[in-house]
């Protein structure tokens, strides 16, 4: 039975440079954008002479949601979403930064326009074994508050996860998977078999994530939905995106303005994203 690492080595040999959206630096020597599959470990030689090589870490991609002229949902008091969202995956960034078995990235470290494109495009280019886009959106109705996190489906699994879903989504061209001029069929295989693999890991992340971190926080009813936003749609890369809350509450705007509340609610994120991680690794 295909695993999911193997899956994407097979999809990365056969589509090459035309899987993914050029991304500058992204690119291999040969032009290709590198997708998450890494050879095994070598075995020692006989007798044990030279112990098995170390594992890498786990790479983590953290993607903190708008930024530079884009400032996300701007709460009831002004708080803007972009400002939120960056300092959430800076503290947790912090907070992972010594686990020797997790490697941290973030998309933007600052106050900058990323498109959506590019977003995935860096996840592939450091070879992410997990994407989580942080968003503290507006929600359809000032009434919902809470956490929640989303998986990609073609179909929303509810009218408020797809109006997010399509508000987010214009915040420019929406990203797609180009296989080129390849073997349609065996590409289309390819792709199928990886993005089903991607999309069971990405529910159980969603799952685990959830359910860890809603022990101590509040969540939004029904806080596990899916939707079809334009940054979880690698076909390649298990992918959750997370609200923290929503701006467009005056309880939610209060906890994600304050420092200190979102120093806590990264602690609570990193301690579910550093086993979540190291498992898919495993993977």
């Amino acid at each position: 039975m295909y695993t999911r690492r193997l899956v994407i080595s097979s999809l990365l040999g056969l589509l090459g440079s035309a899987a993914l959206p050029a991304l500058g630096q992204a690119a291999t020597r040969n032009g290709a954008v590198p997708l998450p599959g890494r050879k095994p470990p070598q075995k020692s030689p006989a007798g044990g002479a030279k112990p098995l090589p170390k594992r890498p870490p786990a790479i983590v991609v953290l993607d903190p949601g708008h930024g530079g002229r884009d400032p996300g949902a701007i709460g009831v008091t002004g708080t803007e979403e972009k400002d939120v969202t960056l300092s959430i995956c800076q503290s947790i960034r912090q907070m992972l930064a010594g686990n020797p078995d997790i490697k941290v990235f973030m998309t933007r470290d600052r106050d900058s326009y990323i498109p959506l494109p590019s977003r995935v495009a860096f996840a592939h280019e450091k070879n992410a074994d997990l994407f989580i886009s942080i968003h503290a959106d507006a929600a359809p109705n000032r009434g919902a508050r809470g956490l929640s996190a989303y998986s990609r489906a073609d179909k929303a699994s509810d009218d408020f996860a797809r109006r997010l879903a399509d508000r987010e989504n214009q915040v420019d061209a929406i990203y797609g998977f180009d296989a080129g001029a390849t073997d349609k069929q065996t590409a289309a295989i390819l792709i199928d078999l990886a993005r089903r693999h991607s999309h069971n890991a990405s529910l159980s992340a969603k799952r685990r994530i959830v359910t860890g971190v809603g022990r101590r926080v509040h969540l939004l009813e029904n806080p596990m939905r899916q939707a079809n936003f334009a940054v979880l749609r690698s076909p390649a890369i298990p992918s959750v995106l997370i609200e923290t809350g929503f701006l467009s509450n005056l309880q939610d705007e209060r906890v994600l303005r304050s420092p200190k509340s979102r120093a806590e609610l990264a602690r609570f994120l990193a301690e579910q994203i550093g086993p979540v991680a190291a498992d898919l690794r495993e993977a």
